[in-house]
């Protein structure tokens, strides 16, 4: 069909590939752990747009730029890396007013915010657009290869069996993020340590060749 071979073969790496911890893995789990269930799936929802971004830019050959140009590939590398560092950066910038104003809770950010935040988290690392890129043509045969269709069809069935994935993660951290909520000492805590981890994947994505 649609010139894909080793479709199970290719749905089992799929999910394997999506339990390895990143930067979008990381995301979904603070926000969860800072908000609670309906941050984590918004996030969620937004990671899986970005990931339908990057699979369209690899049918239609754009992600191939990255590869090609060096030059590319670092702008849009640091771009990335700048704008997780000022998300920690800001998060940590809010802990600190709240704490020093008493005030009862933390504020949190809307449901746009968070959804718009994950789409540029994801589509602002470019070794997601080479990972596609690399990944997805070796299921599809030579006669068939880089054409629009096989790329999206593969690019979808990633989507969706990363997205349940997620989905699990956020029931998970969910259940954590009650015990943070009765506090507010361990909620700013929880901020400070979720700026501080945004920043070190930032540091570590500009850093990364």
């Amino acid at each position: 069909m649609l010139g894909i071979e080793h479709l199970s073969l290719f749905v089992i790496t799929g999910l394997l590939l999506n339990m390895i911890p990143g930067p979008d893995t990381f995301y979904i789990l603070a926000r969860t752990l800072a908000q609670g269930r309906r941050a984590g799936i918004l996030s969620v929802l937004g990671i899986s747009a970005g990931c339908l971004v990057h699979t369209m830019a690899a049918a239609l050959g754009l992600s191939a730029i990255l590869v090609a140009s060096a030059t590319a590939f670092m702008v849009v590398k640091l771009c990335g890396a700048c704008y997780l560092v000022y998300l920690g950066f800001q998060m940590l910038l809010q802990s600190s007013r709240k704490e020093i104003s008493r005030e009862p809770a933390l504020k949190a950010a809307s449901g746009k915010v968070i959804f718009s935040q994950a789409i540029l988290t994801n589509v602002l690392n470019p070794k997601v657009a080479v990972f596609f890129l690399a990944f997805l043509p070796q299921f599809i045969s030579h006669p068939t290869h880089q054409t629009f269709l096989p790329f999206l069809f593969l690019g979808l069935v990633f989507i969706v069996n990363g997205t349940l994935y997620c989905m699990l993660l956020v029931l998970f951290a969910s259940a954590l993020s009650r015990q943070f909520k009765t506090s507010q000492r361990a909620a700013i805590l929880l901020k400070r340590a979720t700026g501080a981890l945004f920043i070190g994947l930032g540091v570590k994505l500009a850093a990364e060749r």
